[in-house]
């Protein structure tokens, strides 16, 4: 590689930031910047990647077309197969802007800290939530950059390290944007920016949908340990994953956050159980939730989710106020509407659809770009913070108070992960389960 590409003498963070913040946003979103070959190294922007599953490519790749100046540089993962299916898909899509070399592919639990040491600009945060909050805190100790995939944590403990984590990076000027993608939605912004305004008068109740199938699973094979077991079935060991309220319809539960303008609820309770998880795969998650949330104002909110095979899929938004009903359907957004109860006009979406997962990375760059800050932190805990409140709602059959969910002390997550034997797993029995 000839000297004017290299990128080894690229300047620290916070010189990328003072040096690109003269190139406008006008630049980055209209692409008229050249390629990052021809940047100078002032413009070029060294990106890393843990995580190496289907989420943590998508992130890179959009990470990669949101801004020219944009080059994949480090990635890390627990497995070698994992990480270099990734980047062999990457490669092809983005030729040279995936400067992945043998020196930057690392693996092993360990490999956070070298994406870390590799010298990166942004650090994409994708592996399985329950290392999240621990990975987050290093990533903003080290002054980088982050993107941070839903769900945060899959405890208040390790919760409560990212609140932590997140009040740092804006004390300290770095960026936090969230996996939460539906924020990002331009449908949603629109439909759920009427609701904060007014639209539909005090919010009296939401209703949301997350009904989907099972996600896959990975059999066991006679090379793995229970660590490895677990981690290739993530999505299904709650340590790992939170439950499915957690690590998949806290999409939802988000939303329910956003319409209620992010106010927290005073108390939630649910029915929740596990009718049709079967075999050492399925782990310990339920397979269905329905949770009450409550607020002192009186309003309610209703959450059911489930992954069951064979049955009616939605994922839908009912919004009830003092001035009319809102629809918002993130699956058909044409469909959506605000109703008024004065019979005046409806209210409905009318603009783009842009990818949601792009627009998150197009305004990540354009901030680093223009010395903006974007920081997800109070919102973005708060919604995980009512997602575990609704799981330990379920698990436990009692009603779980804000203030109990905010200073619960139970650990699930290990200390020190390692390959090796895990303890036998313990499904929670409503009525049985202690909520602590």
């Amino acid at each position: 590689m000839s000297s004017e590409n290299t990128v080894d003498n690229a300047p620290s963070r916070r010189e990328f930031v003072k040096g690109t913040a003269a190139l406008g946003a006008g630049s980055v979103a209209g692409l008229a910047m050249p390629v990052w070959g021809s940047l100078p190294a002032s413009g070029r922007l060294k990106v890393g990647l843990v995580g190496c599953g289907g989420r943590g490519t998508g992130a890179a790749n959009q990470a990669i077309n949101a801004d020219p100046g944009v080059l994949l540089w480090a990635m890390g993962d627990v497995y070698s197969d994992r990480l270099q299916g990734s980047l062999g898909g990457l490669k092809q899509q983005h030729g040279n802007r995936v400067m992945v070399d043998e020196s930057r592919q690392f693996v092993g639990f360990d490999a956070i800290d070298k994406v870390l040491d590799s010298g990166v600009d942004v650090i994409i945060l994708a592996t399985p939530p329950g290392f999240r909050p621990d990975h987050l805190e290093r990533s903003v100790n080290a002054g980088t950059h982050v993107f941070c995939e839903k769900p945060m944590a899959t405890d208040m403990p390790g919760l409560r390290r990212v609140m932590a984590s997140a009040k740092k990076a804006k004390e300290q000027g770095t960026q936090l944007m969230s996996g939460f993608c539906w924020r990002y939605s331009m449908p949603e912004r629109a439909m759920y920016g009427e609701i904060n305004d007014g639209a539909l008068g005090e919010i009296e109740s939401v209703h949301s949908t997350y009904h989907t199938g099972p996600l896959g699973t990975r059999p066991r094979t006679e090379d793995m340990t229970d660590m490895d077991f677990e981690l290739r079935n993530w999505q299904h060991f709650n340590w790992l994953s939170g439950d499915i309220i957690v690590e998949q319809a806290v999409h939802s539960v988000d939303k329910m956050n956003w319409a209620m303008n992010n106010v927290p609820p005073a108390r939630a309770t649910a029915m929740a159980g596990r009718g049709l998880r079967k075999g050492p795969e399925r782990g310990d998650v339920f397979d269905h939730f329905a949770v009450i949330y409550e607020w002192d104002n009186g309003a309610r909110g209703f959450l059911t989710c489930r992954q069951q095979p064979n049955c009616s899929n939605d994922n839908s938004d009912w919004v009830a106020g003092t001035r009319g009903i809102g629809k918002i359907n993130g699956w058909a957004p044409r469909t959506s509407n605000l109703k008024f109860a004065d019979g005046s006009k409806e209210f409905r979406y009318k603009g783009g659809t842009p990818s949601m997962y792009q627009t998150e990375h197009n305004e990540l760059f354009k901030a680093i770009r223009d010395g903006e800050l974007i920081n997800d932190g109070d919102w973005m805990t708060q919604s995980c913070a009512m997602g575990i409140m609704g799981r330990e709602a379920g698990y436990s059959g009692r009603t779980i108070t804000w203030d109990e969910i905010m200073n619960s002390e139970r650990e699930i997550v290990p200390a020190k992960p390692a390959f090796g034997d895990r303890p036998a797993i313990e499904i929670a029995v409503p009525g049985v389960y202690q909520f602590s």
